[in-house]
């Protein structure tokens, strides 16, 4: 199912009805873009965790999200280990309303690779679900409550100046208690135009509908009356201007309400814009940030994580993508497929049972949500062998699922996950190692990378004028390049050893070298002689 701006209210009951009966939700968010070379610095295997999030904050900024996929899995009642998934795409663009005017950037790369797969930027850009973070709420909700709002957009004035004319002109020719009806004013710009139009217009009064606005001559006493009345006061109605404008937001804030655990695949990128467009911008404290994101959402697992881990003890052959993992999964490699819980779509929902979706946010949703279902199974019949339950419970997936809670896949850092209940684990990459250039004069990281690459891939950090370090994710690369390397006559390479190589620690080496050695020329000069 796919949502926009025209929709999403009428579905927003169900789907709270939804995600409060669910076991889980599965999400999945496309982007505008992911990272920048020109918004700083690029990321990399030498980077800690809160480097790299400095660093990617500074894209999350720049970029926005174009559409969320929701897949909520609830068990059916009566029916033994089976499920069904509610899966809905939603089609985002950042509210421009009042003083609320985004800015943001398409990375080239990302328009093209979505364009790949159908996306529809149609959708996105005329019909996207507004939305906003708990800060913008503030600002905006200040403005209307004190009666200070403004309209900002120069499009937004052009439109009310037509309608203001146009009801002007109807207001000369009507006779008290007449209605007009006012075209093609949709969502919350029907709340925009009524705001204005009864600030403007002291003898009009305005009624919303679900498809159209209707505009009510009224004298100054039934005006008076109607701003008074219980149901129709003006705070009343400012209120639910705000809850338009909101949009999204006003689901995002049920989905935290309802404390389900949240499953994604590669998820790290999709919590940073969690956070940054629907609740806070981010913070600069990168601990801060998991404090914030463990209290919105108290159980996250990723399936990459889950996957990455148990995939070559099983002995599963090598995938690339969230794709390859679920058809392996559905394939007969996997000794529990039989067993596995069965997982249909809801009526309205049945896009995905025949046709193939990916990188459209809601099917990948669904994938995430089928690959935590068949992998918990599978590590739940490996660890109860047959005392396992026939018919197992959803708790008892998450029970096997324990040790891979609220760890998040990390790309490309110094760590390979990042832990959102308590401290980062160690890193357990490769060890650096230290490359000395001999007879190459000026050599630079760029020449470095390009000797190594037929071999492998490194990240390259300069050390001194004349050494680098090397670093990989594959221990196998690591290996190799001591192997073809250490006795090279130009380029030796070795493991690094911080109290060898470090500049600091050669540095205060030489200086505690000199020290001594003028202490032992004093002291001896200064002994009487004989």
């Amino acid at each position: 199912m796919d949502v926009g701006a025209e929709e999403f209210e009428q579905i927003l009951p169900l789907l709270q009805e939804l995600v409060l009966g669910a076991d889980f939700v599965g999400l999945d968010i496309e982007f505008t873009g992911l990272r920048s070379s020109l918004s700083g610095p690029q990321i990399s295997l030498f980077d800690l965790p809160s480097e790299w999030y400095l660093k990617t904050r500074q894209s999350v900024h720049q970029f926005t999200i174009c559409q969320i996929g929701l897949s909520v899995f609830s068990s059916v009642k009566g029916e033994a280990n089976k499920y069904v998934s509610h899966s809905c795409n939603f089609f985002l663009f950042p509210t421009t309303f009042g003083i609320l005017d985004s800015e943001f950037s398409f990375q080239a790369s990302s328009v093209q690779f979505l364009n790949q797969y159908g996306f529809d930027y149609n959708k996105f850009l005329k019909n996207g679900i507004p939305y906003m973070n708990e800060e913008q709420e503030k600002k905006i909700k200040h403005s209307i409550l004190s009666g200070n709002w403004r309209v900002r957009s120069s499009l937004d004035k052009d439109q009310i100046k037509v309608v203001i004319e146009e009801v002007t002109r109807w207001l000369d020719l009507a006779e008290e208690g007449d209605c007009m009806t006012l075209p093609g004013i949709t969502g919350f710009q029907a709340f925009e135009v009524q705001l204005v139009l009864q600030q403007a217009l002291p003898n009009v009064w305005m009624v919303l509908t679900e498809h159209k606005v209707i505009v009510k001559k009224v004298n100054s006493q039934h005006r008076w009356y109607l701003e008074n009345a219980s149901c129709e006061r003006e705070s009343s109605w400012k209120e639910k201007i705000l809850l338009s404008a909101k949009g999204f937001s006003v689901f995002f804030q049920m989905l935290v309400k309802a404390r389900k655990p949240l499953v994604g695949h590669n998820m790290m990128m999709d919590l940073l814009h969690l956070h940054e467009k629907f609740f806070r911008p981010l913070p600069e404290s990168y601990d801060q940030f998991k404090l914030n994101i463990h209290h919105l959402f108290p159980v996250l697992i990723d399936t990459k994580n889950v996957t990455k881990d148990i995939w070559k003890e099983l002995n599963f052959p090598r995938v690339s993508n969230l794709s390859e993992v679920y058809e392996v999964l559905n394939s007969d490699l996997n000794p529990t497929k039989d067993s596995a819980p069965v997982i249909v779509h809801a009526s309205k929902c049945e896009k995905y049972v025949e046709t193939k979706c990916p990188h459209e946010a809601a099917y990948d949703a669904f994938l995430c949500g089928s690959v935590l279902l068949k992998v918990a199974h599978l590590l739940l019949q490996r660890v109860s062998g047959s005392r396992s339950a026939p018919e197992p419970s959803f708790s008892q997936y998450l029970d096997a699922l324990a040790p891979y809670v609220n760890q998040v896949n990390l790309i490309r850092a110094g760590v390979p996950k990042v832990n959102f209940s308590g401290p980062d684990y160690p890193s357990i990459r490769p060890p650096i190692l230290v490359l000395s250039v001999r007879r190459w004069l000026g050599v630079s990281e760029q020449q470095v990378y390009r000797e190594f690459q037929s071999l492998c891939k490194f990240d390259i950090r300069r050390l001194t004028q004349s050494q680098f370090l090397l670093l990989t994710n594959k221990f196998k690369d690591a290996r190799n390049v001591l192997k073809e390397y250490r006795h090279h006559p130009d380029l030796q390479v070795s493991l690094y050893r911080y109290w060898r190589h470090s500049p600091d620690i050669n540095c205060l080496l030489q200086v505690c070298g000199i020290i001594t050695t003028w202490a032992l020329v004093a002291f001896l000069l200064g002994r009487p002689s004989a």
